[in-house]
């Protein structure tokens, strides 16, 4: 029996923090937070940042926060 993951909980493990500044943008722009509340989450590495996100949009998040130097794991 093969069981297929269909919904991921991404998760932020660590980041350059030579682009921690686009990163926080990022972070900010695919969430809706505000400036400080986007700069808390990327400090607190590693952190949780969504749970149970369908493949497709958890892929294409992934890939985006990777482009700014995140390093993100989807469980």
């Amino acid at each position: 029996l093969i069981i297929l993951e269909t919904s991921y909980d991404i998760q932020l493990k660590s980041f350059d923090s030579t682009k921690k500044i686009l990163l926080i943008k990022e972070i900010r722009t695919i969430f809706g937070l505000g400036l400080k509340e986007a700069k808390d989450v990327v400090e607190k590495a590693p952190i949780e940042l969504k749970k149970n996100v369908e493949k497709d949009d958890a892929e294409k998040i992934m890939k985006k926060i990777t482009d700014c130097g995140g390093v993100v794991e989807l469980k």
